[in-house]
């Protein structure tokens, strides 16, 4: 018992060493997806109404929006953020402040190239991984 206990704690992310700092960072992390960064508007899939559906929070799906000019690399589907985004935590670290993906080049559009604070990045990555 003594050693899964070990095991758990030892498999946990330390954030700041505390429940309190790990949830105080899963919160801003939500306020930054939900609030600033709005994730939403491209990685959840709408209803037949345009409303986000809730169900599959941050889950991927087709791209909602078309550019208004002909861009051939615009993306058609994104990918799933909640839970496990698509990366290691220092690819997602390095998208978020740098604008750089895990293949070496900015995200395909819509994806705005974000320029975050690490701290902001850890946030965001805290949070979606949260869900």
């Amino acid at each position: 018992m003594m050693a899964a206990a070990a095991a758990w704690t030892q498999s946990r992310p330390a954030i700041n060493g505390s429940a309190g700092a790990d949830q105080a960072r899963i919160d801003r992390g939500r306020y930054i997806v939900e609030s600033v960064a709005m994730c939403e508007q491209c990685h959840t899939q709408r209803d037949e109404h345009g409303i986000p559906d809730h169900a599959h929070w941050l889950m991927g799906g087709p791209v909602n929006y078309r550019p208004s000019y002909s861009d051939p690399a615009w993306a058609q589907r994104e990918p799933r953020i909640a839970g496990a985004p698509p990366g290691t935590d220092a690819e997602i670290i390095r998208l978020l402040t740098t604008g750089i993906s895990r293949t070496g080049k900015p995200p395909a559009s819509p994806m705005p190239p974000f320029r975050m604070t690490r701290d902001d990045a850890e946030a965001v990555l805290a949070y979606l991984k949260s869900l």
